[in-house]
């Protein structure tokens, strides 16, 4: 068996690369770690990379509004609801939010599209919660404040 020890980067398809640079950098805050010649920009968040990578092909894993294929961005919990204010001051629409108690990542969650409609999740991790914790629960959504759209 592979002993991988961690993510060094994902990679998140765009239509428009100077458009997502702006959203990712401009909106929620990303560095500026390089621009490739190979259509790919190398961005920072906190000490993990993403990489968003011009494709040809729409990429839209989820139908309508639906939020289960996504990507999740952690935020300090003391700063989630500026996030959110500041989500929302770019006109940006919320396509749902909670504040989870149970499950593997706890905490409050806002979920939204990149302007590709990507999902992505803001989370202010209270903690993640045990194995056994998780396990104890069969997976449902009743943890949800309200039904997510369209999962």
């Amino acid at each position: 068996m592979i002993e991988t020890k961690g993510v060094v980067h994902f990679t998140i398809s765009v239509g428009d690369l100077e458009k997502s640079e702006r959203f990712y950098c401009d909106v929620l805050g990303l560095e500026l770690v390089q621009r490739s010649t190979l259509g790919m920009i190398f961005l920072k968040a906190g000490s993990d990379h993403v990489i968003l990578c011009h494709s040809k092909t729409p990429i839209n894993p989820n139908l309508g509004n639906g939020i289960l294929v996504h990507h999740a961005f952690r935020v300090d919990i003391d700063g989630y609801d500026k996030a959110v204010a500041e989500l929302r001051a770019h006109n940006v629409e919320i396509l749902f939010e909670e504040d989870r108690n149970s499950g593997v990542f706890q905490g409050k969650q806002v979920y939204f599209h990149d302007p590709d409609r990507n999902v992505i999740e803001l989370n202010a991790l209270r903690r993640f919660g045990t194995r056994e914790e998780v396990n104890a629960r069969p997976a449902d959504h009743r943890h949800f404040t309200h039904q997510p759209p369209d999962l």
